[in-house]
């Protein structure tokens, strides 16, 4: 998917570049599939912020997106669309008896394409089958942790997986961030790489993008007051005045690992990311 520039017409649009959509086919939702999306600004049941830099954005329907894929049919693409909740684009498909569902769109597929899901399905992008027949060194992407639960891992755009061995009952799957991970035979996975790929190379260009996308402002720790922040404090530009950076609530900030080491699925993984 090739990005669009634009004319330097204004400061931020000199640098700016988006989607070209290129791989988009349908440009309205299907209105079957999609419901409303109430904001909350990061903020918990209670009213407390929970989740900071959240907060304003565009009004955006979800989009119901089919992440089990549980019933052993065929469905025709019937149109690739932009979604505002993911990275990743979607595909609507639509089976013999005409129901119509969304899924994550891989490279390669477009309108017209006949997407199988069991485990009798060819390795072809798109389909969707049980780790159990899929082939040792296959691209895959949408992987379920669960039998039956839906896919949870590798949903963002360009994203992909390889799976790299089966024994026991168990496969061995590695992620994009490089850890590899243990995953059972009988959960789902389907072929291919996620569409968008170049969508890390798009720079917004301005600040006002990011505020569309419901991200509100970042302070600097430095610049408030003791009361709200480790960092704050101190005449004119202070130092932080401790050994290395920390969070609002006092964790080291680089490379503090912040993983249960007792964690129970700690045994599912066979290497961590960045390991040699």
């Amino acid at each position: 998917m090739p990005t669009m520039k634009f004319n330097p017409t204004t400061p931020s649009r000199r640098h700016m570049t988006g989607p070209s959509f290129d791989e988009v086919t349908k440009f309205s939702p299907e209105k079957s599939l999609i419901a409303t999306k109430k904001k909350n600004a990061g903020r918990n049941s209670y009213g407390r912020i929970t989740v900071r830099h959240h907060g304003g954005g565009n009004k955006i329907k979800y989009r119901m997106i089919d992440f089990k894929r549980q019933a052993d049919e065929s469905a025709k693409v019937i149109g690739v669309e932009y979604d505002p909740n993911r990275t990743a684009y979607i595909a609507l498909l639509q089976n013999e008896a005409g129901k119509k569902s969304y899924v994550l769109a891989p490279v390669g597929v477009t309108d017209g394409d006949v997407l199988y899901t069991g485990a009798d399905a060819d390795i072809k992008p798109g389909n969707t089958l049980p780790i159990s027949a899929i082939p040792v060194g296959t691209i895959i992407h949408n992987i379920e942790l669960y039998p039956g639960k839906g896919g949870q891992l590798v949903r963002s755009a360009g994203a992909q997986a390889q799976l790299m061995a089966k024994e026991n009952g168990t496969a061995q799957v590695r992620l994009p961030s490089g850890e590899v991970r243990i995953v059972r035979l009988d959960c789902k996975a389907t072929i291919g790489q996620i569409g968008n790929v170049e969508h890390d190379t798009i720079k917004l260009g301005k600040a006002g993008k990011t505020r569309h996308l419901g991200i509100r402002p970042t302070v600097r720790g430095s610049v408030m007051n003791p009361c709200d922040h480790p960092h704050g404090g101190g005449e004119g530009k202070s130092p932080v005045g401790r050994p290395g950076p920390v969070t609002p609530w006092g964790k080291p900030a680089l490379g503090y690992k912040t993983r249960n080491k007792k964690a129970r699925t700690n045994k599912f993984i066979v290497k961590r990311r960045g390991d040699k």
